[in-house]
């Protein structure tokens, strides 16, 4: 097994641990990864560094969020570093580019006047004694002197200097730069993590192999709904109700015990524009939903089952606290043509029950 395919495993085995919010194990994985000579390429295919920085924010562990720190510290500066010399290169054959035309335009200068006179003659010599004075200032090579007129340029390019570093070749490591591909990728950092995270989400047990989808660009579709909102009108962008529904998605796929939904969304049965609007109680699970219509029906019957206008009976028994302080009434809640159903609160204890 090569290098790309054991750190997959291991980015998998780290998102396993995530969703299940037990990170038991998490500590030696991390460990393992030292001893990889990571490069840019591994990165952007193995999604090893989207893995770790998981780890790093759910896990409660320190050392396991220190060993995390470390790893993505080291990859950040390959990262940067990985950066940096083709910026240097491009500085330097500009300037390589502006000496050489420089050059040429002296040569040229110094051939065209073929009949010398006192007046050319005198400014160039007041020209050669500044460059004296300004050698001898800045110890600078008389070679270089006669570019002067470059000088402008010059300071275009120091005043670019100081700014290359604000641009996203160096990002505190957020790589969903490096990991989304270009065709993806919107411009804003917060929506690029975001479809990156949805992306994920959707790649969750490996079932997207089984229907062929794409799910960067499901998740980008997705997200653009999330984005436009509900209601047709845009939001205000990246506000923390797009955040909030962006949350609910992931934790919805990403959920194990209700992985049909994930399933649904890749087969095409729940289209994007509609899981970007769908509820939290529209996106839960079989399970959920029986339990929340049981605790609904609970309510209804206890409704139903009014202290008020009962009967105090000595009839009925309590099944908890066996005594028969109990309080009664009758209600119709079938046909007419139906017993009515009694419902019996203890008044000892607080239990209720009904008797059909």
């Amino acid at each position: 097994m090569g290098p790309a395919e054991e750190l997959v495993r291991i980015a998998k085995k780290l998102d396993k641990m995530v969703a299940r919010k037990s990170t038991e194990g998490a500590l030696d994985l991390l460990k393992s990864l030292t001893g990889y000579t990571m490069t840019i390429q591994l990165l952007q295919t193995t999604r090893i560094g989207v893995a770790v920085n998981s780890v790093r924010k759910h896990c409660s562990d320190e050392e396991v969020v220190a060993s995390a720190k470390i790893l993505i510290k080291n990859w950040k500066r390959l990262l940067e570093s990985s950066s940096t010399p083709k910026k240097e290169k491009d500085v330097d054959g500009k300037k390589e580019k502006d000496t050489d035309g420089e050059k040429e335009k002296k040569e040229k200068g110094l051939d065209l006047p073929s009949c010398p006179s006192e007046g050319v003659k005198h400014p160039k010599s007041l020209a050669e004694k500044h460059k004296e004075k300004h050698k001898e200032r800045c110890g600078g090579d008389p070679q270089h002197l006669p570019i002067l007129p470059v000088s402008p340029r010059r300071a275009n390019s120091s005043k670019a200097k100081p700014e290359t570093p604000r641009t996203p070749t160096s990002p505190s490591f957020s790589p969903s730069p490096c990991l989304l591909a270009p065709c993806y990728l919107t411009g804003d950092s917060v929506r690029d993590k975001c479809i990156e995270m949805l992306t994920a989400a959707l790649r969750m047990d490996d079932d997207y192999k089984e229907f062929g989808v794409n799910c960067e660009k499901m998740a980008s579709e997705i997200e653009d709904h999330i984005l436009l909102g509900g209601s047709g009108g845009p939001q205000a962008l990246t506000d923390m109700k797009y955040r909030n529904r962006v949350r609910s998605r992931i934790s919805n796929l990403k959920d194990p015990k209700n992985p049909s939904l994930r399933r649904n969304v890749l087969c095409g049965a729940i289209q994007p524009s509609l899981i970007a609007r769908m509820t939290a109680e529209e996106m839960a699970s079989d399970e959920l939903k029986e339990l929340r219509n049981a605790m609904t029906q609970e309510a209804i019957r206890e409704h139903q089952m009014a202290k008020t206008g009962g009967t105090v009976t000595d009839l009925f028994q309590c099944g908890k606290c066996k005594k028969k302080n109990c309080t009664y009434n009758q209600v119709q809640t079938r046909s007419a043509d139906e017993p009515m159903t009694t419902f019996v609160l203890c008044n000892e204890c607080g239990n209720r029950w009904k008797v059909c």
